[in-house]
């Protein structure tokens, strides 16, 4: 049986078919945000949808890896979305779009120049908020056990008798 979203008994899957055909990000009731590719949705409390999708791109683009998908970028900045972070990310995201000189980190992400938005980025590079920003994504991004493989991370190896008896020296890319 189909799940109905809002008040037009729409399914989650005609949904997501609209907004992929319609090519935007958008949000339905209170605080669900969906991707303009449909590859990722989430559900927002503080943040504004604008805010949130400039923040996992702003993730993307600090920490770049084509094999892993925006939904473990949406997972690692997900944190964010507290009353008590929002107006500090809010404030951060304002700052990052005065960077770009009045035309906004957004309007970098539709023209898709990469090149752009990381030199609007390592202009506030030493700011506390970018600062929180990459220090959160160390862990957020990477402590997902999902995104392990994608790099050939095992996992701890401690409650398997550790590396030294487990192929430590099998790695074939050095």
């Amino acid at each position: 049986m189909a799940t109905k979203v809002g008040s037009k008994g729409l399914t989650r899957r005609q949904l997501l078919a609209r907004a992929t055909a319609a090519g935007a990000s958008f949000v339905v009731g209170s605080g669900f945000m969906a991707a303009r590719d449909a590859a990722w949705a989430t559900e927002l409390s503080a943040l504004k949808p604008t805010t949130f999708a400039t923040l996992v791109q702003m993730a993307r683009d600090i920490y770049p890896h084509d094999k892993i998908d925006d939904q473990y970028y949406v997972l690692a900045v997900k944190g964010y979305d507290t009353a008590d972070a929002a107006p500090e990310i809010e404030a951060g995201i304002a700052a990052l779009d005065a960077a770009a000189r009045g035309k906004g980190f957004a309007n970098y992400l539709e023209t898709g120049w990469e090149r752009d938005r990381v030199d609007l980025l390592r202009g506030m590079e030493e700011s506390p908020f970018f600062q929180k920003i990459r220090g959160g994504l160390v862990t957020g991004l990477y402590n997902q056990k999902a995104v392990w493989p994608i790099f050939g991370y095992e996992g701890e190896s401690y409650s398997k008798g550790g590396y030294i008896n487990r192929g430590f020296d099998d790695i074939d890319w050095l």
